[in-house]
This record gives C-alpha cells, sequence and structure tokens, in this order.
C-alpha cells in the first residue's frame, strides 16, 4: 500500500528553481536578441556620428536619464512576472515627490536633516500606495489594470490639489548638488543609487525565496496556492515593492531636476512597462529577468540621444519604442506557443 504526501512549500521552492532554470533559457533568446537590438542601435549611430555619440559624456548622459526610470522598472519586474501591470508608478512618483518636497520646504532647511524627512515621506508616500493597490489586487480581486488605473487617477489629483497645479521649485541644495549633480569617480551618484537597487532586485528576484515564489505565481497561481504558497501576502508585498521603489523614484526626481514634475510623468509608467516588456518579461507572467528589464530600458535612451545627435526628429524613438515593443510580444506568444506544443523555440 503507498500514501500519497501531499506537496509543501519546500516542493514549489525546488519545482520553481528547476521551472526558472528552463524559462530562463527560453527567455535567453529574447534577451540575447533585445542585447543584439542595442548594439545594433548603438553601432549605427556610432557610425553616424563617431565623434560626438560614442563619447564617454554622452554615454554616461545616457546612463543618467535611465537611472529613475531602471528604478521603477525593478519593481515594474515583479509585478509583470506575476501576470499583473502596475500603471500607478508614474503619479505615485509625482505624489511621493510633492509630499517630500512640501514636507522639506516646510521645515525650511537646506540641510540633510529637510533631505532626510523627504526621503523618508516619499518612501512611506510609496509603501502606502503600494500596499493599497497590493490590497485590492489580492483581497478585493478587482483586475491589477482597473486598481493600477484608479490609483494612477487618484495620486495625479491629490498631488495637483496640494500644489494647485504648480510644481514646488525648492528642493534642498544638498539634495540637488550631491544626489542630482553629484558624482563618484565620474559616474553620477544617481546612477550608483540605480545600480545598487537594479543589483538587489536581481538578487531578490533570481536567489531568494520571495523571487522563486514571484516567479510561481505567474507561472500558475492556482498550483502555487496549492502547495501552501500565501499568494495574497506575496501579491500586496510585490506591490508593495513596486510602491516602495515609485516613492524613492520621486525624491531621486526631485534631486535631479531640483523640482516635482507633475506634468512630465505622464507616460513614464508606459515607457517603464514598454521598456520591461521588451526586455522580455512576459505579459502572461511566469518570465522575467533584471537583466532583460535593464537592457529594455536602454534601447529607448540611446534612440532618443542617438536621434537628437544626428539631427532626426526624437519623436521617431516613439515610434521605434512601439515597434519594438510589438515585435518582442509577438515573440513572447511565438515561443509560448512553441513550448505548449512541447517543441520549444
Amino acid at each position: 500500500m503507498t500514501t500519497t504526501t501531499p506537496p509543501s512549500a519546500s516542493t514549489i521552492e525546488t519545482s520553481a528553481h528547476h521551472e526558472g532554470s528552463l524559462l530562463g533559457r527560453l527567455k535567453a533568446v529574447q534577451s540575447v536578441w533585445i542585447l543584439g537590438v542595442l548594439v545594433v542601435i548603438v553601432a549605427a549611430f556610432g557610425v553616424l556620428s563617431p565623434t560626438t555619440f560614442l563619447t564617454a559624456s554622452n554615454l554616461t548622459n545616457i546612463t543618467q536619464n535611465v537611472s529613475i526610470w531602471a528604478v521603477l522598472a525593478v519593481g515594474m519586474t515583479f509585478v509583470i512576472i506575476t501576470s499583473g501591470i502596475d500603471l500607478s508608478v508614474g503619479s505615485v512618483l509625482v505624489v511621493s515627490s510633492v509630499v517630500a518636497a512640501k514636507a522639506m520646504e516646510a521645515l525650511g532647511g537646506a540641510g540633510w536633516g529637510a533631505a532626510l524627512v523627504g526621503l523618508v515621506l516619499a518612501v512611506v508616500v510609496g509603501v502606502f500606495w503600494g500596499i493599497l493597490n497590493g490590497a485590492l489586487v489580492a483581497r478585493a480581486n478587482v483586475p491589477p489594470l482597473i486598481v493600477t488605473l484608479g490609483t494612477l487617477s487618484v495620486a495625479l489629483g491629490i498631488a495637483q490639489i496640494i500644489t494647485g497645479g504648480l510644481d514646488i521649485r525648492s528642493a534642498p541644495d544638498v539634495l540637488v548638488d550631491t544626489i542630482g549633480y553629484g558624482r563618484l569617480v565620474g559616474i553620477p551618484a544617481i546612477s550608483l543609487i540605480a545600480l545598487v537597487i537594479v543589483v538587489l532586485g536581481g538578487i531578490a528576484l533570481h536567489k531568494t525565496k520571495f523571487g522563486r515564489y514571484t516567479y510561481a505565481i505567474g507561472s500558475n497561481e492556482t498550483s502555487a496556492r496549492r502547495v501552501g504558497v500565501n499568494v495574497d501576502r506575496k501579491l500586496v508585498q510585490i506591490y508593495a515593492v513596486s510602491g516602495t521603489l515609485a516613492g524613492l523614484a520621486g525624491i531621486l526626481s526631485l534631486a535631479q531636476y531640483g523640482t516635482t514634475t507633475i506634468a512630465g510623468q505622464s507616460l513614464t509608467n508606459l515607457n517603464v512597462i514598454a521598456a520591461v516588456v521588451i526586455g522580455g518579461t512576459s505579459i502572461f507572467g511566469g518570465q522575467g529577468s533584471m537583466f532583460g528589464s535593464m537592457v529594455g530600458l536602454f534601447i529607448p535612451a540611446t534612440l532618443q540621444s542617438g536621434f537628437v545627435i544626428i539631427g532626426v526628429s526624437p519623436y521617431w524613438q516613439t515610434v521605434a519604442v512601439g515597434a519594438i515593443l510589438i515585435a518582442a510580444v509577438y515573440v513572447d506568444q511565438q515561443r509560448r506557443a512553441a513550448a505548449s506544443r512541447g517543441k520549444g523555440i
């Protein structure tokens, strides 16, 4: 007589690990393809304008320009791997920066004391919105598209109410000088901060139980529940991570521009989502990598810089990114269809 042992949490960890290895091999195809596209873009602009595009200052500028998006993309990668979406990150960035700027303005300080208060408040606001998103998705079972579309509007509206629709231009000088324009060994400080967050996010996604459960939820939420994963709690945590990073991006935005950017973040969420999906994170869930998301981020930034340098309208960047996004999703669909037939692609 045999007995059947019910699956345990360790089973899902092992399963998710093996699945992650298989998915890693599958998604590597798209990641390499996207990296190849980036290399071709860089090479093309390098040939067209070798004395301007391939300079250390221009490449540094490109890196600095994607730093804030990179912070947002870390959280977005986790969310999309679960087959969710977070449309609110741009508005959460705005409202976090507004609350931080108002607090620092009220303190009337230009030193680190006021800056630290602003940082803490920005992160707290981000955590609040992230938990709210996660609770509505996981506990109230409202589709993430609807939840985050609603919180996008609410967060932006609150920011406009607080400020009367006018940007606050009183970020502490120490914040702007140290983080916004500061450099360490020639590298922008804001880029180094973003790099640390990306590395930590990559470790959390690919090397921890939290990351394995993220893949498991996106691959098959029902199976994850059956083997004991507290899916609701994990989803709240994942959306909280996205909100927290949006709040942090808010203070980084203040440091970089010296002002809030109420009207300047309307397309931030779509740009970040597009970059993450272009980088190989599947909108159907269960697949994605932090490396791919970062490669996806550099494509629009590189296109914009290159078009400006060679004298082409930067609006073509939007056309090119849209075309690459459609191609990336098409490749993902074809790969998944082939995998379901047991052939691979």
